[in-house]
């Protein structure tokens, strides 16, 4: 679910308002982030109408988890990056990820978006799927029923029939040119060098003049029809040969003596802040390559018209916070809890 990475300006706010002490208006980040008392028991936090309780955020939580555990296993939870621990990050990407559904149901109600009973048939049956595969433990611990787990299936096809409602302007219609991919070897002398900690240091006039005499002489043996492999292995300083790419994935300069070479031509030297390039077209039009790259074109262009929609509806919402419930919110650490299909059953039934 592409949408997803929407959820960046929810969690931000979430994160804030733990932070924070007393209440506030947000104010500097064009949001209300408020920390509020009045919450059910379980409720961890409410977006305008919307509430989200315990129950839900452990399914989430749980899921990925487990999805973590099954590939690196428990040991990973002992990592941390500047004091703050992975178990921490991935709660708040739980909590970011159903704060997101959330707010897109809430759009979705603006909009007036709604399944339709063949939907809702859908959801009701995953829920069934899903439920029906948890152990009493799982259960109990994740404090869930059935009711939980449609509602929870209910909103995630709304909220992705809500994203189909925002991106369905977009013409999916790429035209080769824009999305042509073409493919290239080049050869590479820097300018640059790198210290110990890596970052880049430029050259002397008097080294990059000397760099430019060694690409002068790449270029000489390449237009004398040297083998051009056998130039790269004497001449690149680039760890990678070869490039496929389209429009507007390189640095400006070297895409465009790129485009402009027929194949087999070969440029003159290329400056970029990499240093000197001599490239060769290898090809000026790559079908399969190019029909990837207008896939990739469209859901660009649908994650842009939908981050613009979604991003401006957020600026708008109220959003509370149960601190209090939030700081005892932990991994449930149990050998009988092992769920993590909660999406797989889910794109069974809605093929996401």
């Amino acid at each position: 679910m592409r949408w997803k990475r929407a959820a960046v300006g929810l969690l931000s706010a979430f994160v804030l308002s733990i932070s924070v002490c007393g209440c506030g208006d947000g104010e500097g980040i064009g949001t209300k982030v408020v920390l509020t008392t009045g919450f059910d028991k379980d409720e961890i936090f409410r977006i305008e109408t919307s509430s989200c309780k315990l129950p839900e955020l452990m399914v989430y939580l749980t899921t990925i988890q487990n999805r973590y555990e099954s590939v690196y296993g428990r040991e990973i939870w002992e990592t941390n990056a500047d004091g703050v621990t992975l178990e921490e990050n991935v709660k708040n990407i739980a909590l970011a990820q159903i704060a997101q559904i959330k707010t897109m149901n809430l759009m979705a109600e603006r909009y007036e978006v709604d399944l339709d009973d063949e939907e809702r048939a859908k959801a009701e049956n995953a829920a069934q799927v899903y439920y029906a595969s948890l152990g009493d433990r799982e259960i109990e611990l994740m404090g869930v029923s059935e009711k939980t787990i449609r509602s929870l299936y209910m909103e995630l096809a709304r909220a992705e029939k809500m994203y189909q409602y925002t991106i369905k302007d977009i013409n999916p219609e790429i035209s080769d040119d824009e999305a042509r991919t073409i493919t290239v070897q080049h050869i590479l002398i820097k300018t640059y060098a790198l210290d110990g900690t890596g970052k880049k240091i430029e050259y002397t006039q008097e080294a990059k003049r000397e760099a430019y005499e060694r690409a002068q002489e790449a270029l000489a043996a390449a237009k004398e029809d040297e083998d051009f492999d056998a130039l790269i292995r004497r001449y690149s300083e680039d760890d990678k040969a070869t490039y496929s790419f389209g429009k507007g994935e390189m640095d400006e300069a070297f895409e465009t003596a790129a485009f402009n070479l027929g194949t087999g031509e070969i440029s003159d030297i290329v400056e970029t802040e990499f240093g000197y390039h001599i490239i060769k077209c290898i090809s000026t039009f790559d079908r399969e390559e190019t029909d990837a790259n207008k896939v990739k074109i469209v859901e660009q262009r649908q994650e842009e018209a939908f981050g613009q929609e979604y991003d401006a509806y957020v600026e708008t919402l109220t959003r509370n916070l149960n601190e209090e419930l939030w700081k005892t919110v932990n991994f449930i650490h149990d050998e009988n809890v092992k769920t993590q299909n909660f999406f797989e059953v889910y794109a069974e039934y809605f093929g996401s």
